[in-house]
């Protein structure tokens, strides 16, 4: 059972109403959504200014911020979780200023006029699954060749020989050249045949050992012995620990430049 009302909206409130709504909602960790004018400064690892427009500001629980223009999906501006905060009202603008210490930085927002504010109360409890797809998968193992295996070192991706287009195309720890075919789902014989040909091209083209890599998730009924049979190896990999690493790269990248 709540202890306070899953949602409080004001609309178009005064600054002195305003305020008072969003200080009590950061004082209890409340999602906060503020529409208005505002500007923004940052100052931190680099600064920015953004010139007054009428914006969506989120405002988390967990002390994150995101101002959205009013198209696109990215934040033109955003703070991480763990921000402490501060709120003022001067010269009837509401100014809410987002700190964190390590590293130290804060954004600082202007509102001049407010069209809404809503102060949320929400529980998820709700498990989120990831999945990825085929060229996911690929990206993965491009960003982490050890997700194949140690010591493995890509050459090329969707290398052109006369069967079709090789997914991925390495050397192993040993020397040996590595052929790697993706399948997201249950690999079934059809897989195995299209691996074999793959190996079959490389081979009429190079001089030394090589090795064929069946990877996804599960194999089909009787796939195993045709693999063996074949000299192929067989490396499972789930698409979800794919698109986990793609996302924590992509967060990495976004926060380096930032």
């Amino acid at each position: 059972m709540r202890s306070q009302k899953p949602v409080v909206i004001l609309e178009n409130p005064s600054v002195e109403e305003a305020v008072e709504l969003v200080r009590k909602a950061l004082s209890k960790r409340r999602v906060l959504v503020i529409v208005g004018n505002c500007w923004v400064d940052y100052r931190g690892r680099a600064s920015s200014k953004l010139e007054p427009g009428e914006r969506i500001i989120l405002i988390k629980g967990d002390g994150s911020v995101l101002v959205h223009r009013p198209s696109g999906y990215e934040p033109v501006n955003w703070q991480p979780p763990g921000c402490l905060f501060q709120t003022h009202v001067v010269d009837d603008v509401l100014q809410i200023r987002a700190i964190r210490k390590k590293p130290a930085e804060s954004v600082k927002l202007f509102l001049d006029r407010v069209y809404l504010v809503s102060a949320l109360s929400l529980v998820d409890a709700g498990e989120f699954s990831l999945y990825a797809s085929e060229e996911d998968m690929q990206k993965a193992i491009l960003l982490e060749p050890s997700l194949l295996e140690a010591g493995f070192k890509p050459i090329a991706y969707e290398k052109k020989v006369e069967p079709g287009f090789i997914d991925v195309y390495g050397v192993d720890e040993a020397g040996r050249f590595v052929v790697v075919e993706i399948k997201r789902k249950t690999a079934g014989r059809e897989a195995v045949l299209q691996l074999s040909k793959y190996v079959k091209a490389i081979k009429s083209m190079v001089n030394r050992e090589v090795r064929g890599v069946l990877v996804a998730p599960h194999l089909g009924k009787g796939v195993q012995r045709l693999l063996e049979t074949l000299g192929l190896d067989f490396k499972p990999l789930d698409p979800k620990k794919c698109a986990e690493i793609l996302t924590r790269s992509k967060t990495k990248k976004l926060a380096e430049f930032l």
